[in-house]
């Protein structure tokens, strides 16, 4: 149950909020001085201070409320404070709003504005309290993160890269095969340098095959070798990936493009460490820890006939699921900034179009689009204009009405309000029940 803490020297006030605030299962404590306010603040847990202006007979300046006033604010920064008082004065109540003070009402007052108020800031209290302790434990584990594990300089800052980055890091000692899943551009690749950085093999070399970047008759020579004659042009004998990855970690981007006779020889390498060159029958042996990524749906290519099941199963032993750019909001004005050439900083409305963009094209669009800002923009600051960013395909609002805020606002609010949804849905000038609204409509999870 919340608590209100009502510091005004006449008792029957005190007595006439605490009935008030009893039916609407609100607790309160009473002080009938500053002093003793004060000496409430430093023992209790208090919500909210309803606090008078004067509090000597016959005084009306309100000095002495204003000196409460900047004591509370002094000791404890983040308290909602609520002024009351039967003498009002316009410009000191316009002092202390300015100040800090959440609100300014006079005797008598009107119960339902209130209620109205106090409930408000007691909900938008509670939320900064969860919202602080949230980042708090967020700080906490970056910070643990960073200390314990080879991070390779990663930008990072929002929730769901943590998680993929904590179960990446766990992993990294184990001798398992790891298979990293999510769109192209929102950086597998780097997620499988840290697994190497933190592994047993962390000193043995990291090599990198793109199976979707060439041929198919090709991707087997590349994995495996190729001794002299084996095809056409193969003037030479030729190491392959896992032969120069001997000792180290191999990285396979685009594990779902390998044909189904590089499958069934990547499968037995997996399981015996060995294989044969193309074209030779000597089998080498080798040692590698095997890292692959796809932004395929393998499960479909196994229906389909197009990926061996057993290979899948062999590769995943461990999944992680690296979500796209949209879906990560915290990292976007990290990695913006990072991106930016040295001495350019980003404008407002320039981090708000960031944010509001969907970036289908993941960490590697957004790259993209800070280097050509960085060399169009005039100056130090980044437009809006430079950014270059396609203009929102969303209906021009209906004269005098607002536009129904879309996906990427509500995304791009919530971000802001750091999952806040109270915080969130005063930014879009909504109520709470209408924004869970649009966001179970628009499919977007609740904080």
């Amino acid at each position: 149950m919340p608590t209100v803490l009502i510091i005004d020297d006449n008792a029957a006030v005190a007595m006439a909020l605490d009935v008030l605030f009893s039916l609407h299962d609100i607790a309160t404590l009473r002080a009938l001085s500053p002093a003793e306010g004060l000496d409430l603040l430093a023992r209790e847990p208090i919500d909210l201070v309803i606090q008078d202006m004067n509090f000597t007979a016959d005084t009306t300046s309100g000095e002495e409320g204003v000196a409460l006033f900047r004591a509370i604010r002094a000791r404890h920064p983040d308290l909602p404070v609520i002024l009351l008082t039967a003498w009002t004065h316009l410009d000191a109540a316009v002092d202390l709003v300015k100040a800090g003070a959440a609100d300014y009402l006079p005797k008598p007052w009107n119960d339902e504005r209130l209620l109205a108020s106090v409930s408000n800031l007691i909900e938008l209290g509670q939320a900064n309290r969860a919202l602080r302790s949230r980042l708090q434990h967020e700080r906490k584990a970056r910070l643990a993160l960073e200390q314990n594990f080879d991070l390779r300089g990663l930008v990072w800052q929002d929730p769901a890269t943590e998680r993929v980055l904590h179960l990446a890091c766990q992993v990294a000692r184990a001798d398992v095969p790891v298979l990293i899943t999510g769109p192209n551009g929102a950086g597998k690749e780097r997620i499988a340098d840290i697994i190497k950085a933190n592994s047993q093999v962390a000193d043995g070399p990291f090599v990198v095959l793109n199976c979707g970047a060439l041929p198919s008759e090709l991707i087997e020579a590349e994995l495996f070798g190729a001794d002299a004659g084996a095809y056409t042009g193969a003037s030479k004998a030729r190491e392959g990936k896992f032969e120069a990855a001997n000792g180290g970690t191999l990285f396979l981007d685009e594990i779902g493009n390998l044909p189904l006779a590089g499958q069934m020889k990547l499968l037995r390498v997996l399981e015996t460490g060995r294989f044969e060159r193309l074209g030779s029958n000597r089998e080498r042996q080798v040692r590698v820890r095997v890292i692959s990524a796809t932004n395929a749906d393998l499960g479909a290519m196994i229906r389909a006939g197009t990926f061996r099941e057993d290979l899948f199963y062999r590769l995943n032993v461990i999944e992680l699921r690296l979500p796209p750019l949209g879906a990560r909001p915290g990292d976007i004005l990290p990695l913006a900034r990072s991106f930016l050439a040295a001495g350019k900083a980003l404008h407002p409305a320039s981090e708000a179009a960031l944010m509001a963009y969907p970036w289908p094209g993941n960490v590697r669009e957004l790259k993209n689009v800070m280097a050509r800002a960085s060399l169009l923009s005039h100056g130090d600051t980044v437009m809006v204009a430079d950014l270059g960013l396609p203009a929102a395909s969303t209906p021009a609002p209906v004269s005098g009405q607002e536009a129904e805020p879309d996906r990427a606002a509500l995304v791009a609010a919530l971000s802001r309000a750091g999952g806040v949804v109270a915080q969130a849905a005063a930014d879009l000038g909504l109520s709470r029940q209408a924004l869970y609204r649009r966001m179970e409509r628009l499919g977007i999870a609740r904080p």
